[in-house]
Parts: C-alpha cells; sequence; structure tokens
C-alpha cells in the first residue's frame, strides 16, 4: 500500500497540494484530448476543477516544463507530441532522428579557431598551444529547435575541415567519407543544469527550462581522440535511452 502511495506521488501522510490534484486532472483530459489539441480556456478548468486560477496555472506551469503541454503566445495551450526518446551510443544525430521518423537539421551558429588550453588539450591529446576548432551548432527536429550543440576538434588532423565541410551535414558521416574515421569509443557525462540566456535563445525556450548536458569525448579505432563534445538538449523535447546487460 504505501508502495503504491509513493509511486503515485503521495507521501504517506496523504496530504499534497492542490496544485499536484489539480496536475494529475490534467494529464487525464490531456490524454482525451490527445495531441495537438487546444486546451480549454484557464476559467473553465478553474471551474471545472473547483480551484483558484493561480493553482490552475502552477499545474499548467509545470506540464509545459516537462514537456506535456506547448504554449503559444497569441495561440494558446496545446497538449504536446510525446518526447523524442534517442538511444545513446556511437552513432550521429542524423542517423538517430532517422530512425525515429523525425527530420534532422543543423544551424551553424559559430565556427572559429582557438587555443586548446589546458582540459581540452588534455581530451584530444594535443599540446595547450595548439589549435582547436570550435563548431557551434543548433540541432533541429522537423524545424525546431532541440539542442545546441559545441564541438571541438584538433586542427593540426583536420586542416581542411573549416574548408571542405559546411557544418550544416552530418560530422560522423563527413568524417568517415572524407577521412576514413570510424567512431569506435567515447565517454559521455550527463547531468541536469540550466541553460544561460545565450543558450536559451538560440534553443526558444526561457533559462528557467532544464536542460540535458551531454559531454562526450570520442576516439577513432587506434583509440586516438577525435572531438570533444557539449550537447545541451531541451529536457522539455528529448529524452535518452540505452540498454545495459549484465
Amino acid at each position: 500500500m504505501m508502495v503504491d502511495a509513493v509511486r503515485g506521488g503521495v507521501p504517506e501522510h496523504g496530504r499534497v497540494p492542490k496544485s499536484f490534484v489539480v496536475k494529475n486532472q490534467l494529464l487525464n483530459l490531456l490524454a482525451e484530448l490527445g495531441e495537438g489539441a487546444l486546451l480549454p480556456a484557464e476559467r473553465q478548468l478553474a471551474a471545472a476543477y473547483g480551484v483558484a486560477r493561480s493553482t490552475l496555472r502552477q499545474a499548467i506551469s509545470e506540464l509545459t516544463m516537462e514537456g506535456r503541454l506547448r504554449a503559444y503566445r497569441g495561440r494558446g495551450t496545446f497538449v504536446a507530441a510525446p518526447k523524442l526518446i534517442q538511444p545513446l551510443g556511437l552513432h550521429s544525430y542524423t542517423e538517430a532522428l532517422h530512425a525515429m521518423g523525425h527530420q534532422p537539421s543543423r544551424r551553424v551558429v559559430t565556427v572559429d579557431r582557438q587555443p586548446a588550453g589546458g582540459s581540452l588539450a588534455a581530451d584530444l591529446g594535443v599540446d595547450a598551444t595548439d589549435e582547436v576548432m570550435h563548431l557551434e551548432r543548433v540541432l533541429l527536429a522537423d524545424g525546431e529547435p532541440l539542442g545546441l550543440e559545441s564541438t571541438y576538434l584538433p586542427v593540426r588532423r583536420f586542416t581542411d575541415l573549416m574548408t571542405d565541410f559546411d557544418g550544416t551535414g552530418s560530422l560522423y558521416q563527413h568524417m568517415t567519407d572524407r577521412y576514413g574515421i570510424r567512431y569506435a569509443e567515447a565517454t559521455e557525462r550527463i547531468e541536469t543544469v540550466l541553460a544561460n540566456p545565450r543558450e536559451a535563445m538560440l534553443l526558444g525556450t526561457n533559462p528557467a527550462q532544464p536542460m540535458l548536458l551531454m559531454q562526450r569525448v570520442s576516439a577513432d579505432q587506434d583509440g586516438v581522440p577525435i572531438e570533444r563534445v557539449r550537447s545541451l538538449y531541451r529536457g522539455d523535447r528529448i529524452g535518452f535511452a540505452t540498454r545495459l546487460i549484465g
């Protein structure tokens, strides 16, 4: 009995905020309405659930932050599409989204060169004074911003990358086609963060929106580092899955 209560989000004493009750009522409503449906007016919902509009707004805000609802200024609040669930693995963003039936694309934000510095040089196996290429791109799914990716690669190894790769396609595929490189292993760290104002602007969200930060160092078939990548994903639009075998 206690386990069921905990799993349902209800503590042992049974007392929960009104907004939590309303949130669960709204979840049932969203399932009935279906993806893309317009949420009824606040006044109508508050009256139906017997709560103040401020309580209703809190529940709606939480569902919006979780990606269950999407609000459009001047249009209303709509039932959101399910989150994209991308498998973790050594594959490209392009491959992953195509496999899920979505159209991937990228918008280049920054392409520049800079000294590697300490930690970046260690990750890429270069000297601190060596230059690295920095490629920053907004990742899009079906035309909507999903993530912001910053990739760092050693210039000495990929001297012509800045001239023969336009940044809008798959870097993985380009590495294979142009350099014969195969991504063989990677170390990845995932944590939850908040976006800074610039990142939020590029992703079309607000700084209070939870983000998934992924930091990866990839190596080729010979164990030589290829890149260090920092990817910031919208927590309301994407999740990740992996298979664990014991």
